[in-house]
Parts: C-alpha cells; structure tokens; sequence
C-alpha cells in the first residue's frame, strides 16, 4: 500500500514511518515535511501513482491541514475512492472533528501518536470492497 506521510515533526515522522512498516505497509511510503511540497507531489502525480493513504498533520506551519485540504478540492474528484486522507492531530478540539465532514477526502481524524489498532483500522477501511462498486 502506497503511503504518504504529511507532517513537519522529524521524530513524529521517523516513528510513524516504524510503525508503518512494522505493520506491513512496505510497498512505498514517502514523507513530506511541509504541505506545500506534498500539495506539488500530489498535483503532479499520475492517477497511476497516486498514494492509497495520506496522513496529513493538521498544525504545520505556512500551509496547515486545514488549508492543504482546500488547496486539494480542485482534484477532489481524481482523488476521490483512490486516496483516503487521515488527519494526524495532537488537538482534542471538537471543531476538528466536526470540521472533517467538509472534506469528502477525509476517511477519518486520528489522534497521535499513531498506534498498530489505529493502523489496522486504516487497512481494513481502505482495503474493503466498495458497496457501490462491481460485485463478483
């Protein structure tokens, strides 16, 4: 499962990273420091390599969350069904949740630090059939 991480704490980073490939998301997991350059990635990018998961930190500074995900609503529809943003967030601010209905991207808001039941969680929900789709 292709990942890419959104967030401009190196530590958080480098032990969200662990924990990814411990629980076996191996197959690309790419980082970004700063929204902006992860906005770039993502604007450019084939429909091909787009990453299945995104975690995006919601406090960075000069582009947030909040406004990475405004930037990313032209593509919305591309993105759509391909790519599940995770929102990582250290608040316990109910605005947070409340404000993620917003955002058809959004899968879903987890509060860090990440664990392996939050992980597994991720997996199951992105890896599970869609009711709309083609059945067998």
């Amino acid at each position: 499962m292709d990942v890419l991480l959104i967030d401009d704490d190196s530590i958080g980073v480098f032990l969200t990273e662990r924990l990814l490939k411990r629980e076996g998301f191996t197959k690309n997991i790419a980082s970004y420091s700063s929204a902006e350059a992860a906005l770039s990635f993502l604007q450019q990018a084939e429909p091909d390599h787009l990453p299945q998961v995104i975690f995006l930190d919601l406090n960075m500074p000069v582009m947030d969350g909040w406004d990475f995900l405004e930037a990313l609503k032209p593509q919305e529809e591309q993105l759509l069904g391909r790519c599940f943003i995770y929102i990582l967030t250290s608040s316990l601010a109910h605005s947070d949740a409340e404000r993620i209905v917003d955002f058809p991207l959004v899968a879903g808001l987890i509060h860090k630090p990440l664990d392996s039941r939050q992980i597994q969680a991720v997996r199951t929900q992105v890896e599970a059939p869609d009711p709309a789709g083609p059945t067998a």
